[in-house]
Order: C-alpha cells, then structure tokens, then sequence
C-alpha cells in the first residue's frame, strides 16, 4: 500500500479546536514537522479537514 507524506506547514493558532485535535490525531508536534501514514480513507479525510494547513504528496 502507498504512504502518505504530509507536513504541516501552517500554524494552528487561531483555528477551531477541532482542527487542532487532527493535527495532534495525525500525529504532528511541532510546525515544519514531516511523518508518514498508510494510504487509507481515514486518513484522506483527515487531510481533507485541515489541508489548509499541510503539504502532502504520495510515496510508492
């Protein structure tokens, strides 16, 4: 299965809390950061909540 490379790259200040509690879901502790999860459906949505704030790109 493809991994997802994401990086969140835009600060959460000022956001709604629900947006905070999927940059923590997904993983992320500190702005500029990079990790790497599974292709799945859940995780697509998640990014799709916030992609506003991350950069993202598929890795075979």
């Amino acid at each position: 299965m493809a991994k997802l490379r994401i990086t969140w790259k835009r600060s959460t200040i000022g956001r709604p809390p629900h947006q905070e509690r999927v940059i923590k879901a997904l993983g992320f502790h500190r702005l500029n950061e990079t990790v790497y999860h599974e292709d799945t459906p859940q995780i697509r949505g998640m990014i799709a909540k916030i992609s506003h704030l991350l950069d993202f790109s598929v890795e075979e």
